[in-house]
């Protein structure tokens, strides 16, 4: 039975997402976020991608990544860069009130999924 999980991200439109797994794990949400964000921009192939990892071929702006040109979005190319910036902690992931360290924790249903990212200071 799918799971309804809420996500808490103010630079996502997602509010809440259906997990297609009885116990999903981080990895399995991750999938069907970018799975989700990238559908909806190959519907309208917008300038601007407002989601989770940064396209290649883009450049990071204020609220978005905005594309060279535009074009669809491949959704396993956009997951194997999510899955590559957790490990290098580009963002993290607190469900509830504790940190999710592996993309193979269990997430328990019910519990808000915030998804923190990371932005390096300049200079300093």
């Amino acid at each position: 039975m799918p799971v309804l999980i809420e996500i808490q991200d103010p630079s996502s439109p997602l509010a809440k997402i259906l997990v297609p797994q009885d116990a999903p794990t981080l990895r399995d949400l991750l999938r069907a976020r970018i799975h989700h964000e990238v559908t909806a921009h190959n519907q309208h192939l917008p300038e601007l991608f407002t989601g989770l990892v940064q396209p290649e071929e883009s450049e990071q702006i204020l609220n978005g990544f905005r594309l060279t040109h535009k074009r669809p979005l491949d959704a396993d190319r956009q997951f194997t860069q999510a899955c590559d910036a957790f490990a290098r902690n580009g963002f993290l992931v607190l469900a509830g009130d504790r940190q999710i360290t592996d993309l193979d924790a269990p997430l328990n249903a019910g519990e808000p999924i915030q998804f923190l990212k990371l932005t390096p200071l300049i200079g300093g």
